[in-house]
């Protein structure tokens, strides 16, 4: 009895027009190993985005049972809204959207497929098909699979199969790594072929190990799927009821934030050589405004208000607190007036000054400011979406997006440790810099911060080794400093 066959399928369509020249773009792979399985993509005609992706959706289904009929698949795609519908999560409302649904529920059974969003840097591979797809079009053709493609597919097929055919799978996806192609194929699929570790042939253990020397020769660099550290949840105890940022939303307060930037070196600080006295940024969320129980939008474009009573009783226990432990040596605040006045108390009782930085402000939420998340889908239903879907949406009127706020950030955070290294600053800022801070320290991807959440006054400490590592304490619960 073969072993359970596991696919990752990433799908991805596009709409140059939204409607217009449209196409999709699908790969299959193995999760263990993120080598391609199978590719598909396809010139559509004219349509918008949403019908695009669902056609992808239904064409790296389709690959995955081809493959396997029986096959366990994780569905990964940077469209929100497919991937709620899909899980049941999201009402399907639009008529053009029903029926594609429906066909892509019937490919496999339900309970073969789990669906998960990822950003659009993690979607590169289908990204690239569709547009391919799209380009074709362009020229009044359709895509064609390469040869090494082709060549793929029959080895998937038969490394899903019976372990008798593994050498032929094998044999087929060493070809199609040899020739040259194939240049995304990370490893091949005969390294992890179901059934390979019994009853495999000798011919296809030795075919495997000639594909792994293939897979081993491919240039450094290449852009692999899974070449980045594991993803790591955030803990549930960074969280977030504010309304400094888009903490009136659901799932927490912010957005998925940082496309495209780098990621911090791997490796589990602690187990490596010395790296000397870390930089450790305390990072503390100002105390309580009179915006913060009302969970409405507070970012740098609104009215810049004060701390409340109890915001300025959180400032003076947090104070007390950080006097206790005595490892302060300098503050920095961002510029609106709630950091100042938070940091202020801090440092009148540190016996230190404040240092005012600029790019430790929060968010500008444009026309949603002073808005709670309700009033802000009620009027701007199509921007919220948006905002939603991609870190790269800004809010109505001008906005920033978290692409452009983890942009800002992480320049703000590099060019903070290189003037104190090896000291211990407190930096007092705001929900979505605390959260982005977080989020790049621990490697966790954008969509990570729809799991955090963070009360006014608490505390995150962020060390910085000099090796690029990070480790991270949290101190959220600050129901007692009211």
């Amino acid at each position: 009895m073969r072993s359970p066959v596991r696919f990752v399928v990433e799908a991805d369509g596009g709409s140059r027009g939204n409607p217009g020249p449209a196409g999709y773009g699908a790969v299959v792979l193995d999760p263990a190993t993120g080598e391609t399985l199978a590719e598909r993509a396809e010139y559509i005609g004219v349509a918008t985005n949403n019908v695009a992706e669902y056609k992808g959706l239904i064409a790296g289904l389709t690959a995955a049972r081809e493959l396997a009929a029986d096959a366990q698949v994780l569905v990964r795609m940077d469209s929100k809204l497919v991937v709620e519908q899909m899980s049941g999560r999201w009402k399907i409302k639009h008529p053009d959207m029903k029926p594609l649904a429906a066909a892509a529920a019937k490919i496999l059974p339900r309970a073969q497929v789990t669906y998960e969003w990822i950003p659009r840097e993690r979607n590169k591979h289908a990204d690239r098909l569709a547009n391919e797809a799209m380009d074709a079009g362009k020229r009044g053709k359709q895509w064609e699979p390469s040869a090494s493609s082709a060549a793929l597919d029959r080895g998937a097929a038969a490394l899903a199969g019976p372990p008798g055919d593994a050498a032929k799978g094998a044999a087929a996806v060493r070809a199609a790594l040899a020739s040259g192609t194939g240049a995304r194929v990370t490893a091949p699929a005969a390294a992890t072929a179901p059934g390979s570790a019994s009853g495999a042939s000798a011919t296809g253990a030795a075919d495997t190990r000639a594909a792994r020397a293939v897979a081993s020769a491919e240039p450094a660099g290449t852009d692999t799927l899974f070449a980045e550290p594991g993803l790591i949840p955030a803990p549930a105890a960074v969280s977030g009821t504010a309304a400094d940022g888009p903490g009136a939303g659901p799932a927490g307060h912010a957005a998925p934030a940082g496309a495209g930037l780098p990621r911090p070196a791997t490796g589990g600080t602690g187990w490596g050589p010395d790296m000397g006295t870390p930089a450790t940024f305390v990072l503390l969320r100002h105390g309580e405004t009179a915006l913060t129980p009302q969970k409405r939008f507070s970012g740098s474009g609104g009215s810049d208000p004060e701390l409340s009573p109890a915001g300025r009783r959180q400032a003076s226990a947090v104070a007390e607190a950080l006097a206790a432990r005595g490892t302060v040596q300098s503050v920095v605040s961002s510029p609106l007036r709630r950091c100042r006045e938070t940091a202020q108390a801090v440092a009148d009782r540190l016996g230190l000054t404040v240092a005012v930085e600029e790019g430790l402000r929060e968010v500008d939420f444009g026309a949603w400011e002073g808005l709670t998340f309700a009033e802000v889908r009620e009027r701007f239903p199509d921007d919220l979406q948006a905002w939603l879907d991609s870190p790269r949406a800004a809010p109505t009127g001008g906005g920033e997006s978290f692409t452009a706020a983890t942009r800002r950030i992480s320049a703000t955070r590099d060019r903070l440790l290189a003037e104190h290294a090896g000291r211990t600053v407190l930096l007092v800022t705001h929900v979505t810099p605390v959260k982005i801070m977080v989020r790049l320290a621990l490697g966790a991807p954008p969509e990570s911060l729809f799991r955090m959440e963070l009360s006014a006054a608490s505390l995150s400490a962020v060390a910085y080794y000099a090796d690029g590592n990070a480790s991270v304490r949290l101190l959220n619960d600050t129901s007692h400093l009211r």
